[in-house]
């Protein structure tokens, strides 16, 4: 997909334009500006956003049962931190220069997707929904041409503003109901990036296991392989300290199987993995459990 033409300067586009204006400047700030500015934005968000706390805090509560309260409470605030930093991310991804991140990042395990994509064959990168992932994304298009698919913006102005930002880095950029188009991009071997973790309030969705509770997921990567024939490769990324880590997984084996719930299960414990490796920056205020099975009380 292509960017369209900006929106016009008119009255009820104004908030936007401020919105817009407001997460460039923040783009172009230094990097350790941003991060302490992040740190800071991070606490006042866990201060004032009662309904998202609670959901994190009910979210970490029901996945990490082992922990105590006073360590829960610790990975609550670091994680709001990480939220803080994350929004800084995002800005720099879209608007941003990566240049003083490219010195410090690690890249593992380009060579399983070049062993997948060696004979025309696609490849989908699956992840999870980390606050850093916008940036880790456009740092792994420095090695891989890839395309990602994302959720409109509600708002004109964001939706061009970061269609255009994206489409400086990713090859292509498809809505999740544009599936026609990016199975057509997997069958002449392209590479996608799909993060499937969050309730899309869909049809296609069963409930797999997440952290052992019955998450509602959508089914779209059992889809997506089935139908394109392409190679399905977990996609680790974090970040430590100074320092992000990218990190792609071999193909997972026997993917797609015959049965649907399965493989989601199987892509749902690839993202737990990649969950544990760095809890606090997971995006634990999303409501990942609020679809219950039939017959089970609501969490939230």
């Amino acid at each position: 997909m292509q960017p369209q033409p900006p929106p016009s300067l008119s009255p009820r586009h104004w908030p936007g334009w401020l919105g817009f204006g407001i997460g460039w400047i923040a783009g172009q700030l230094p990097w350790p500006l941003q991060r302490a500015m992040g740190n800071g934005l991070g606490g006042l968000l866990m201060a004032v956003a009662r309904t998202r706390r609670r959901a994190a805090r009910i979210n970490l509560a029901l996945c990490y049962p082992e922990l105590d309260d006073g360590a829960r409470e610790r990975l609550l605030h670091a994680h709001f931190r990480a939220l803080g930093v994350g929004l800084f991310e995002f800005a720099r991804a879209w608007w941003g220069s990566i240049a003083p991140l490219r010195r410090t990042v690690r890249v593992e395990g380009l060579e399983h997707v070049r062993a997948a994509t060696a004979n025309g064959r696609g490849a989908l990168l699956v992840s999870g929904h980390f606050m850093n992932l916008e940036i880790c994304g456009r740092l792994l298009c420095d090695h891989v041409p890839l395309a990602g698919m994302y959720r409109r913006h509600r708002g004109a102005v964001m939706e061009w503003a970061v269609l255009r930002g994206r489409l400086r880095y990713a090859v292509a950029m498809f809505r999740q109901q544009e599936l026609r188009p990016a199975l057509r991009y997997l069958k002449d071997g392209g590479v996608l990036w799909y993060a499937p973790d969050q309730d899309m309030l869909g049809k296609d969705t069963v409930f797999a296991p997440f952290f052992g509770i019955p998450a509602a997921t959508i089914t779209a990567t059992h889809q997506l392989a089935r139908l394109s024939g392409c190679a399905v490769l977990p996609f680790f990324h974090h970040r430590e300290g100074d320092r992000y880590v990218l990190r792609v997984d071999p193909p997972l084996s026997g993917f797609p199987s015959s049965d649907a719930a399965a493989d989601t299960a199987r892509v749902n414990a690839a993202i737990e993995a990649m969950v544990r490796e760095a809890p606090a920056q997971y995006l634990w205020i999303h409501r990942r459990f609020k679809r219950r099975p039939p017959g089970e009380p609501p969490v939230y």
